[in-house]
């Protein structure tokens, strides 16, 4: 039963691959890695971890499709329940008007949850044990997204995603961002809101739609020498809905 569930899942990906709209000609295959350290692992405005993270990521990208992982340890024994795995796949592409989209599905595993890595059930799965039957919802959600950003001349990128599996509310996430450059330091202004859900409001922490992520990203690179140079990253952020803010550096190698 799990074979055939993962298997499913893994029809569906190449079948929203194969959706896609046809990507630019491209001759050669791109690989990025890159490691980031955070003093917290804030996600939409939400504090995942109360300790220091590490971020490793991979990516390879050709003819505007994408394949990544990227992963968030903590530093802390006692809050790695909350490590975090995640695969995407993206197709991504800019049309000669300036405006460009990236469309993904996102494979979010949390090692050290107590779930086995290949049980692809979801969130209303049960098992037989005797004479009960006991929950037993998988290790994964997948959660679909969509970005788009506007030219130069407007540089607003509105998002949207979606949990489209284990997630018994269905949760939903929209943000907006506004880049602007002062003085050499990159500002990227946002913010983001729950679409709330009733059956799982713990996953943004609300039942109704209210916003969870305001604030502003500043990143700057900090030469090290002649030839190296570190990008160091600053974020205020802010969740009106939890009456709480954050303030976040990170450095990426």
């Amino acid at each position: 039963m799990l074979k055939t569930t993962a298997c499913n899942l893994l029809l569906l990906l190449v079948m929203v691959a194969g959706l896609s709209v046809p990507a630019v000609a491209e001759s050669a295959i791109g690989v990025t890695t890159g490691v980031d350290l955070y003093n917290r692992y804030v996600w939409r405005g939400l504090d995942i971890a109360n300790t220091p993270s590490i971020q490793p990521a991979i990516s390879v990208d050709y003819s505007g499709f994408e394949l990544g992982g990227w992963g968030a340890y903590t530093m802390s024994n006692e809050a790695s329940e909350s490590d975090e795995i995640d695969f995407w796949l993206g197709y991504g592409r800019e049309m000669e008007s300036g405006v460009s989209f990236f469309a993904m599905i996102t494979d979010y595993y949390y090692p050290n949850a107590g779930v086995d890595m290949f049980n692809f059930n979801n969130h209303d799965a049960v098992r037989v044990d005797a004479d009960s039957t006991i929950p037993d919802p998988g290790a994964h959600i997948l959660e679909a997204g969509l970005s788009i950003s506007g030219p130069t001349s407007f540089p607003v990128t509105v998002s949207g995603y979606v949990n489209f599996y284990n997630d018994a509310g269905s949760n939903t996430y929209f943000q907006l961002n506004y880049p602007v450059v002062v003085n050499e330091t990159d500002l990227d202004f946002f913010c983001g809101a729950a679409g709330g859900s009733k059956d799982n409001p713990d996953y943004y922490g609300t039942e109704d739609f209210a916003i969870i992520n305001v604030g502003v990203t500043a990143t700057r690179e900090i030469n090290m020498s002649s030839s190296f140079s570190l990008p160091l990253t600053l974020s205020f952020v802010v969740n009106p809905e939890a009456e709480i803010s954050h303030l976040l550096v990170g450095i990426s190698f």
